[in-house]
């Protein structure tokens, strides 16, 4: 070390004098070798701002090692004392390393700050303990959000995608100990990823941010080389996008206060440094030359806290309203991410240990609902099964462990014994105690504990029997996974796979970034990466052999795709092959870009006439010359808008001059602050997308009165929705327009895609349309995703859709075969959008089973004469449902909603012993008579009872 230290002042000497003798030359070497734009020299303004926090605190002294070792000339930033968009400053570019809380406060100064041209770079876990809005908001900021973390440590390596030119330089990838970064769908890139299964991103960025997937400046992370490496880069990248001129332009109403001198973390000399380029040279060792400043004292300590040089300017009132994503915030407040770390001391609130309580015990009913629909099935069929008695018990309160204090005996990770019975005891012993940890503070234990019990219930699945009913079970087959099909033998392992695993739906992905994936009349170019065959045609005849459904899945406005362009080697401002040929077609952004801002998709204008006569033609070829059961719109919006940071879009030829005959207001010509014009302008791209979708249900049903047809939606609140993206799907249910909405509530986790849904399950607004949640498969574990399935079993929906056959995996279709696979049977079982009352009457059999089956297996005592009322209600719906699945009228409908509707008005106080033993599962039963009732809305509609 001290021959390197002594080095190091040889080189800083030989520095110093070439800079006297040749200070221009000199400057240019430098400054290429670094890598630093002379705008970060010592003797400019700051360009930097780096956010100093409670989270942080601990690993400033790497931070700053690092920063000064970089060269580059840094504002620090209180976040305590963040309150608005101009407390983030007045420099171009900010760094928010490892800080995981920031209030929506914070989140929604930050959007406004970058709305004003602000550049963020962000690493760690960035918010993940944040409010579920705050982490809604940071993940459109960052173009994507943290995953989870890695045990070990990875390689980083470039992505096998082109990647941006930025990102090509030595130096980028190497060992590190950080986690995944889930990039959003829509303008998101990930230049560096994970040398792991599936290598999920490492690294993700946008034009306004880049996302760092480990925790910057920590030893324990990566080494002080690689993290420089990413800084200077990304910090350059963002300096070297602005014209020359504007490279030292500050952010408008950004506070002037810049701190340049910060405490490098405690230190036994108590010393502070000032980063700039000359303090450590080019040579400087960054974290690992400052082992003496590594934190001993607590973060609250007052030492931590950086001194600041000047005073800050008072925060200027910010000059535009909130953004509209605080309504989201608003609306999550109370709920609660549960991505737990197992190691973690932090402090557990009062709202996040009622969730972590509350979702622990809905795991525990998940569990149960699953065992008892195997447990009734079995024994209906007579088999024999030695935990029925003991499924009995576990309705009550558990015996087979004694309640304890919360020092539990099994403290460690594995520790829980791996039975059903002992796990679903244990589970439910450890939510009860779970508030006195907390009291205690006890966190680590907490979550350790927590974390146990989930795997240990997780384990408790059944996941080799069968104890799926008739549902939907759709799954997105993709172009990719098409294309390297390569055939229609490669496309029949895919089908086969598909059916083996109980698949009944296939949105086959049939128009792609303008592209067809058939030899089209109608369309401009087949897709080039199909050779010497028709996919749609052989998919047909394939679904059809199984008794599956072929749903054609077609992008409607969406016109073009840079990522598709990347494969086919054609520039990445291409439009696609119609938009190419009919540049009048196009729509564009308030700035008159056709690709927005930040996305990678060209879109059709909705109000263009011609675009919907051929969509309109290209849509019925699809459905006449092929056989398709149905069709899915997707991209059925705008591209993504932020009205309120300037953002917007629909400005093509057609849409503008239809708006201006009817407002004489063209409508690049006005604002969201002209409320009265700007209401009139979004309504009016709202309906553009409304009759569209209303005329492809009219003009289609006449040529295919059969057809199912299908939207896939974004989960979004109203509101907001229409705001950004101009979709408003309740519209289109109501109506009847569409059979099956399919919301995107892509969630890692069982609590959060229950969140997402559950606004949507529980809606009065969508008519007798059928609901189908969507799930996404990437990154998701395999019994994470049947924890998905048993919530959608246990919630009054009718099925589901799997996002993507490309992520369907072998472990996933062996448990899909065992649970919800093709029985040999001479009869198929039927699907929920096609044979509502068929589904509806063994739905409700099933139901039957699982009543009998537990008060059979009950030790209590029950009024006979109150069981018999019940067993009689019962057998009526039964009746009912049966004779209307059998031979479907008007009167018979009447008859099975009148039945239907007296049972459940009753069936609470039917089942009042089983609610103070196991609402939960009370709760489930409630649901699946409200699918039935669903089935049955739809049904009238579907077959139009009403004119009969």
């Amino acid at each position: 070390m001290v021959n390197y230290q002594e080095n190091q002042k040889d080189i800083s000497l030989k520095i110093k004098k070439a800079r006297r003798l040749f200070i221009l030359s000199c400057e240019i070497v430098v400054l290429n070798f670094l890598s630093i734009l002379p705008v970060t020299a010592a003797t400019e303004e700051p360009v930097l701002s780096v956010v100093y926090g409670q989270e942080n605190a601990n690993q400033w002294g790497g931070i700053s090692d690092r920063l000064q070792t970089i060269g580059v000339k840094y504002c620090v930033i209180s976040l305590n004392d963040v309150k608005s968009g101009a407390d983030w400053g007045d420099r171009r570019v900010l760094f928010l390393p490892n800080v995981e809380t920031l209030t929506p406060t914070q989140a929604i100064a930050l959007e406004d700050w970058m709305s004003k041209g602000g550049r963020l770079i962000a690493s760690g876990p960035v918010g993940s303990l944040s409010s579920p809005g705050v982490r809604q908001l940071l993940r459109s900021l960052l173009g994507g959000y943290w995953g989870f973390s890695f045990s070990d440590t990875e390689q980083i390596q470039a992505a096998k995608t082109k990647i941006p030119q930025w990102t090509n330089q030595t130096g980028l990838f190497g060992k590190v100990r950080g986690g995944v970064v889930i990039p959003n769908d829509m303008g998101s890139e990930s230049p560096a990823v994970w040398n792991s299964k599936d290598n999920p991103a490492a690294v993700v960025t946008t034009e306004r941010s880049t996302f760092l997937g480990w925790r910057w400046g920590t030893d324990t992370a990566s080494t002080a080389e690689l993290d420089n490496a990413w800084l200077k880069t990304t910090i350059n990248h963002y300096l070297t996008a602005l014209a020359p001129s504007n490279r030292t332009k500050k952010i408008p109403g950004g506070s002037q206060s810049c701190s340049t001198t910060v405490a490098a973390a405690p230190s036994a000399q108590g010393s502070s440094t000032t980063a700039t380029l000359s303090d450590r040279g080019a040579g400087g060792q960054g974290s690992r030359g400052a082992q003496g400043h590594r934190g001993s004292s607590s973060p609250s300590s007052p030492s931590l806290t950086p001194p600041k040089t000047a005073t800050a300017a008072i925060p200027r009132p910010l000059m535009v309203k909130p953004p509209s994503s605080q309504e989201a915030i608003d609306q999550l407040e109370q709920a609660v991410r549960l991505d737990v770390a197992p190691n973690s001391n932090e402090p557990i609130d009062n709202r996040q240990a009622i969730a972590l309580q509350q979702e622990l015990e809905n795991l525990i009913g998940r569990v149960e609902s699953a065992n008892l629909a195997v447990l009734a099935d079995a024994a209906n069929v007579g088999e024999t099964i030695s935990e029925e008695k003991q499924f009995s018990r576990d309705l009550n309160t558990p015996q087979s462990v004694k309640e304890q204090p919360t020092q539990l005996a099994s403290t460690k990770l594995g520790a829980l014994a791996i039975s059903k019975d002992q796990a679903l005891a244990q589970a439910r012993l450890i939510a009860k105690n779970l508030p006195q940890l907390i009291a205690q503070k006890n966190y680590a234990l907490a979550r350790q504990q927590w974390l146990a019990a989930k795997t240990s219930l997780w384990q408790q699945f059944p996941v080799d029997r069968k104890l799926a009913q008739p549902e939907i079970r759709a799954v997105w087959l993709d172009r990719g996974t098409i294309v390297r099909a390569g055939s229609k033998a490669g496309l029949a392992q895919i089908f086969d796979r598909l059916a083996q695993a109980g698949i009944n739906t296939v949105f086959f992905e049939t128009v792609n970034a303008g592209y067809t994936i058939y030899p089209s009349q109608v369309a401009k170019e087949q897709n080039p990466l199909i050779r010497g065959w028709n996919p749609l045609e052989e998919a047909v005849k394939l679904a059809h052999e199984r008794d599956m459904e072929l749903h054609a899945w077609v992008w409607t406005f969406a016109a073009g795709n840079q990522r598709h362009n990347e494969i086919l080697n054609l520039n990445p401002n291409y439009p696609g092959p119609v938009l190419a040929a009919h540049p009048d077609w196009a729509n564009y952004d308030n700035l008159g870009n056709m690709i927005p801002v930040g996305q990678s998709k060209p879109f059709f204008d909705p109000a263009n006439p011609e675009v919907r006569q051929y969509l309109l033609k290209l849509y019925e070829e699809i459905v006449t010359k092929y056989k398709v059961d149905g069709l899915q719109l997707d991209y059925i919006r705008y591209p993504f808008q932020d009205p309120s940071a300037g953002r917007t879009y629909g400005y093509g030829k057609a849409a503008r001059a239809q708006f201006q005959q009817l407002t004489g207001v063209d409508p690049v010509n006005i604002s969201p602050s002209q409320a009265d014009l700007w209401q009139k302008w979004t309504k009016f791209r709202t309906e553009q997308v409304d009759s569209f979708v209303a005329q492809v249900s009219q003009q289609l049903r006449q040529k295919q009165p059969n057809l199912i047809l299908s939207v896939a939606v974004f989960p979004l609140p109203e509101q907001e929705r229409i705001q950004k993206i101009q979709q408003n799907w309740e519209t289109w249910a109501r109506r009847g327009d569409v059979d099956l909405i399919v919301p995107m509530t892509y969630a890692l986790d069982t609590s959060r895609f229950q969140r997402l849904a559950q606004p949507w399950i529980a809606s009065k607004q969508l008519g007798a349309t059928l609901l189908v949640p969507g799930i996404r498969l990437l990154s998701l574990p395999t019994i994470g995703a049947f924890d998905q399935l048993q919530l959608v079993r246990d919630l009054p929906v009718s099925g589901y859709a799997l996002f993507a056959a490309e992520n369907f995996s072998n472990d996933l279709q062996k448990i899909f075969s065992t649970t919800q696979g093709r029985i040999q049977s001479t009869t198929s079982e039927p699907i929920p959008h096609r044979q509502p009352f068929q589904t509806a009457a063994i739905r409700y059999t099933a139901l039957q089973r699982e009543w009998k089956f537990v008060f059979q297996n009950d030790q209590r005592q029950r009024s006979s004469q109150k069981l018999s009322d019940f067993n009689n209600q019962a057998e009526v719906l039964r009746s009912a449902l049966n004779q209307l699945a059998a031979s479907p009228s008007a009167s018979k409908l009447v008859v099975a909603r009148a039945s239907l509707s007296r049972f459940q008005s009753q069936f609470r106080v039917l089942m009042s012993q089983e609610i103070k033993s196991n609402s939960y599962q009370v709760k489930v039963w409630e649901n699946r008579l409200v699918t039935i009732e669903r089935l049955l809305r739809y049904g009238e509609r579907r077959v139009q009872l009403r004119s009969l």
